[in-house]
């Protein structure tokens, strides 16, 4: 059997394919939104209602995702949530009516959270803690790379189809990955298809999670409450409760602001592709930034926070999208926030990484990934209420209080977490 070099990084990659069909999927539907709104006669309040229904399903989901991944174990996991997103985003296609939209869209955010529980700890089982970051930021670039396929996707189906069959694709690209997948993914020390070197390597270099679970309760009563104990789950929910609304109103909101504001059409939405290009960005320098930290002796915590110091502090230039009077400049400080926002989320996600134990890892991902669903609903209501009686204008202004507040909640953690790489192999020479 042929062994294939670096497979840790075509896993990355794999990983990174699942997260373009799971932000593929969820971000037609803001693109489309004037189109449906018209065609089935949904007011903004009504859309509003649907968006609210797969933020709800998605924070159940990530509550309970999480606990699915850490019985299920990643493999299967990932098979089975992003086979059910995948039909229920076909079903998408088939709607009539504000019900059943949101019907099919409570359905899609029932799977759609479940990868983004299971990715990271693919991540944990097969990269050490330097490459971390690098590995997220590869896999969440596919989220951005995703956002940035669909304004094109959508441009060239919908105008020569009509918008239901934008909705087709899906089922399609996600059998081919689930046969890919299937092939490819096994534990590292499972793999037959790891090289000898890479299995050494990864050895030594990520702690085994058997000598994890000693520590840990063994029900799942007592398990749930391990999760719930530990402050830094809660200090990392309320940091995502915060923070995320600004990336999910730039994928939900941003095109409908662009159309009602600046006077794009469907077609002149393509432009947000930019948008979503610097979010890939973003999320690649974020994690490469804090993995050179990390390789030079830092600790890992304290590592990804210098980085979310960086892009809370780059944030805050939403304030100035109301005040341009050029569609060009807003595209261009939109870019800009929009590298800040998606190099502190990978950052963020390797803080959870850093800090919990493997065995409860997916649990305890869910669990603060819930303040990311429950920050989009607030965003959503928020939104809705503001352009109804105010303007978008407020919405940025908010937006660019967001990071900075959330630094200062999770600043203490850079001195928690494990050692540095450096010191570990000091350790481990020293025994």
């Amino acid at each position: 059997m042929f062994k294939i070099p670096h497979l840790r990084w075509l896993i990355a990659f794999a990983l990174c394919l699942a997260a373009v069909l799971n932000y593929l999927d969820r971000s037609v539907l803001g693109l489309l939104a004037p189109t449906i709104q018209k065609d089935l006669g949904i007011t903004d309040q009504a859309y509003a209602s649907v968006i609210n229904c797969f933020l709800v399903a998605y924070t159940l989901a990530y509550l309970l995702s999480g606990r699915i991944v850490d019985r299920l174990g990643v493999r299967l996991s990932m098979v089975l949530f992003i086979a059910w997103w995948s039909v229920s985003n076909a079903l998408t296609g088939l709607t009539h009516s504000a019900r059943s939209l949101s019907v099919y869209r409570f359905m899609l955010g029932l799977g759609e959270a479940g990868s983004f529980t299971a990715s990271p700890k693919a991540v944990s089982e097969w990269f050490p803690p330097a490459e971390r970051g690098i590995a997220i930021g590869i896999y969440s670039v596919g989220g951005a790379l995703g956002a940035t396929i669909a304004p094109i996707l959508v441009t060239i189906i919908a105008g020569h189809f009509g918008w239901r069959w934008v909705f087709a694709v899906s089922p399609i690209l996600a059998g081919i990955w689930l046969v890919f997948w299937l092939w490819l993914y096994r534990k590292p020390l499972e793999h037959p298809r790891i090289t000898d070197r890479e299995r050494a390597y990864l050895a030594a270099t990520i702690e085994p999670a058997d000598t994890e679970k000693e520590a840990l309760p063994t029900s799942e009563q007592h398990r749930w409450l391990k999760v719930f104990r530990l402050r830094y789950v809660w200090q990392l929910m309320v940091a995502r409760l915060l923070t995320d609304p600004a990336w999910y109103f730039f994928q939900f909101r941003l095109p409908k602001y662009l159309h009602t504001v600046r006077g794009l059409d469907q077609a002149g939405l393509a432009i947000t592709w930019r948008i979503f290009l610097a979010a890939d960005i973003g999320f690649l320098l974020g994690g490469y930034l804090a993995g050179r930290l990390v390789k030079t002796g830092l600790k890992p915590a304290a590592s990804r926070l210098r980085i979310m110091l960086i892009s809370a502090g780059i944030a805050p230039l939403a304030f100035c999208v109301p005040l341009l009077t050029s569609t060009t400049e807003v595209i261009c400080v939109c870019m800009l926030v929009a590298c800040a926002l998606t190099a502190w989320l990978s950052n963020l996600t390797s803080l959870v990484l850093d800090l919990t134990p493997r065995p409860i890892l997916g649990t305890a991902f869910g669990v603060i990934a819930c303040g990311s669903a429950v920050g989009g609903i607030l965003m959503n209501q928020g939104v809705a209420w503001l352009v109804t009686y105010h303007s978008y204008s407020e919405c940025f202004y908010l937006m660019a209080l967001l990071h900075p507040f959330a630094f200062f909640l999770i600043r203490s953690l850079g001195k928690q977490g494990a050692v540095s790489s450096n010191e570990s192999k000091e350790q481990r020479a020293s025994q």
